[in-house]
């Protein structure tokens, strides 16, 4: 069962309706029952999103919900308090359509003496999708020195984890980058797993906005000042 290998963390702000689809999805996947799922949330919508939070709380998993903040921040606090050996950090608004998505990776991810993992994405409107068949050969070839991990979607063991000493809380731009890089190439895994997400960030951002500030993460990945600043990401 998953609930002996995983903990599942997600940040969460205001995203009442993005995050019930997430929940009810993780809901769904095969071996989850008394998963632990983790929100961290930091929401100031009069108690929406913590209501629709809840109202997934007598379902398969184990959901708990924690002070969050920034993504770093609130992942990071929900590791804290995780006890299984592997930690999966999501967004509020990743979805997991086929059933068998968290445990084929997983069951196979405990056997495979890697530190980190992560799939493939594209999004549930099957807009942009042309710009994350891009990323995947990116990533691929990145991760012969640099691995990515989309903070949509990482696996990490949890001991390596709390060895690099997890997200850097002052982070507020690309976190999940700026730890994925410190992974050993050797000890990093890209599923053929398929996971949804919404095109919001594209949308709300624009393509050249995106595209521009995932350069920028590369060129800077040494230096700790540009992951701090939001860059405009969250205005």
């Amino acid at each position: 069962m998953l609930k002996n290998k995983v903990t599942i963390i997600i940040p969460c702000k205001n995203e009442g309706v993005i995050i019930k689809r997430t929940l009810d999805l993780i809901n769904l996947q095969n071996e989850i029952e008394g998963t632990r799922v983790i929100v961290a949330d930091c929401s100031d919508d009069n108690d929406f999103t913590r209501n629709i939070i809840l109202s997934n709380s007598e379902k398969n998993v184990k959901l708990e919900i924690i002070e969050g903040g920034y993504p770093a921040y609130g992942r990071n606090r929900g590791a804290e308090v995780s006890e299984t050996p592997y930690i999966l950090f999501m967004d509020s608004d990743i979805f997991l359509e086929d059933q068998n998505t968290l445990s084929a990776i997983v069951n196979d991810f405990s056997n495979s003496k890697k530190h980190l993992a992560t799939t493939r994405m594209r999004t549930n409107d099957g807009k942009y999708n042309y710009v994350y068949k891009i990323f995947d050969f990116i990533q691929k070839a990145s991760s012969l020195t640099t691995p990515f991990a989309i903070g949509g979607f990482m696996l990490f063991e949890r001991n390596e984890f709390n060895r690099l000493g997890g997200f850097v809380d002052e982070d507020k731009f690309a976190e999940d980058y700026h730890l994925s890089s410190k992974i050993k190439p050797s000890k990093f895994k890209i599923y053929n797993e398929t996971v949804y997400t919404t095109s919001r960030r594209f949308k709300n951002k624009g393509l050249r906005y995106m595209v521009t500030m995932m350069a920028k993460s590369w060129i800077n990945r040494n230096d700790e000042e540009f992951f701090k600043k939001d860059h405009g990401y969250w205005t």
